[in-house]
């Protein structure tokens, strides 16, 4: 499934983002993932509130020396892993 870019991603039911000992997991039933650098840039960014379009851009300046092509589609391919291991939603 392809992700829209005016979707607004939010965290499934049962699934949320924590921290310990400064260490970042995406919690979801029955497993966790581990997030750092980049994959903590998106997820911390699933709020419901941002679109696609807005996560893609916003780690387009952050991540300014890179592709700005490369860096949308890396996120896409996040997000719809994510969304297939249904630990997001996206929102219309």
């Amino acid at each position: 499934m392809s992700v829209d870019l005016n979707s607004r991603p939010r965290f499934a039911a049962g699934c949320r983002m924590a921290e310990n000992n400064n260490q970042h997991v995406l919690l979801m039933p029955e497993r966790a993932l581990r997030l750092n650098g980049p994959s903590l840039e998106i997820v911390s960014r699933c709020d419901g509130k941002h679109t696609v379009a807005q996560i893609v851009g916003e780690l387009q300046l952050l991540y300014s020396k890179a592709e700005p092509r490369k860096v949308e589609q890396d996120i896409l391919g996040y997000l719809a892993l994510l969304q297939k291991e249904r630990a997001l939603d996206f929102e219309p």
